[in-house]
């Protein structure tokens, strides 16, 4: 902890004491202060005076005193009586400023103290955070104590630790499947160049066969490329949004995909509405190509495919649902993760990347993410989109989230 804010709560302690004490001697001063009543007290007086003229004062019986007398004398009282009371005044506010004195020295050590036993269990936090790096992230402050505004602080910076330390696995993670996707390729890619090199029988029908499956091999890796870049820019956030109706995205797609829905053998059933959100077209489009091509690949033989889009509760649900093999209930939120799928073949074109662009695009779009398997196979994935308002504006005004949506099972 820097020693200035030390040295801030030292001064702040002291200057606070210093002047509730201040005010509180003022307020005595001013009390003790308050001007004292005339003193009149009744004397007996010679009628003959003193040895100067003065009256004489006699206290013995049947003597009537003159007001001369007395006013004289209630004068001297009231003179003595204000001389004492400044005197007394004076010395009250000497020492009550000695007093001061000494007491703002005193708080200023004690204040001092105070904001290094204050600030003792910040000095360890910050020690312990820096203490954490990318090495030992999984490490926590674990602060034990009374629940207090510190240990609120450490608790809340454990959990950003946790969220880190996944988000940084899952990078790792991330790295280590794309680089061994690309790695395969590639040294197929190899082969085939040393096996044409290598080869001095070979003819040209030879060579143009290696060309061939360099050239799918080439479209291949675009594809992993351009599905990662995707991944990465959904990832970002939106920089700037635009009216797009949902519905007439949803039957661009489909009309894009009838040739391969006919391929396979697939049913398509369409149910839309119109309804109107705020993203990017292109983004979006490719959310839904990538929920129906999961749809009608990972399906049977004369399977169906049912895509529903309605209003609800001012959001835009999607709903996509497909017959096919039975999903196991603790795999569906590993399937929106990167390079997971159902099956692996080799040359298949599948990458693993498709529902996990589709989490991404979510994500960058506010929208909420759930899938669930179905009992007789295949998988239900629900979207659920903030409608756009009259105005312009969705009916949730909050910016586009950044981080990825929740997969629910």
């Amino acid at each position: 902890m820097p020693r200035r804010v030390r040295v801030r709560f030292a001064v702040l302690f002291g200057l606070l004491f210093i002047s509730s004490g201040a005010v509180l001697l003022g307020i005595t001063y001013l009390l003790v202060n308050r001007p004292a009543r005339k003193v009149v007290n009744v004397f007996h007086v010679s009628p003959t005076g003193g040895p100067r003229g003065e009256p004489v004062i006699r206290s013995g019986p049947g003597s009537e005193p003159s007001p001369a007398a007395l006013d004289w004398l209630n004068d001297q009282l009231n003179e003595q009586s204000a001389k004492m009371h400044d005197a007394q005044m004076h010395e009250l506010l000497v020492q009550s400023a000695t007093a001061l004195t000494i007491m703002a020295a005193l708080s200023v050590v004690l204040s001092w103290l105070l904001a290094r036993r204050v600030l003792r269990p910040m000095r360890t936090l910050t020690a312990g955070i820096c203490r954490i790096s990318a090495s030992n992230v999984h490490e926590r402050l674990a602060v034990e104590g009374p629940r207090d505004e510190v240990s609120e602080l450490a608790d809340s910076v454990d959990g950003l630790l946790e969220r880190l330390e996944a988000a940084l696995e899952s990078h790792k993670r991330f790295v280590a499947n794309a680089a061994h996707e690309l790695r395969t390729p590639l040294t197929v890619e190899r082969a085939l160049l040393e096996e044409s090199l290598l080869d001095r029988d070979a003819t040209a029908e030879s060579f143009r066969e290696n060309f061939e499956r360099l050239l799918r091999i080439s479209t291949h890796q675009g594809a992993l490329l351009e599905s990662l870049l995707t991944l990465a820019v959904s990832e970002r956030g939106l920089d700037r949004t635009e009216p797009v109706d949902l519905a007439e995205v949803v039957g661009s797609v489909l009309l894009t995909r009838l040739p391969e829905t006919e391929r396979h053998g697939v049913r398509i059933v369409n149910r839309v509405e119109p309804a109107p959100v705020a993203g990017d077209t292109a983004l979006l489009e490719r959310l839904v190509a990538n929920l129906v091509h999961n749809a009608v690949y990972y399906n049977v033989p004369d399977g169906s495919v049912d895509i529903t889009l309605r209003c609800h509760d001012r959001r835009a649900v999607l709903t996509v649902t497909n017959t096919g093999p039975e999903v196991p209930g603790d795999r569906v939120d590993q399937l929106f993760e990167p390079f997971q799928r159902m099956r692996r073949t080799a040359g298949d074109g599948h990458h693993g990347l498709g529902l996990s662009i589709v989490r991404a695009i979510a994500a960058a779009h506010d929208a909420t993410l759930g899938a669930h398997a179905r009992p007789e196979g295949g998988l239900v994935v629900d979207l659920s989109f903030p409608l756009l308002g009259n105005g312009g504006k969705t009916y949730e005004s909050r910016p586009p989230s950044r981080a990825a949506a929740a997969t629910t099972v």
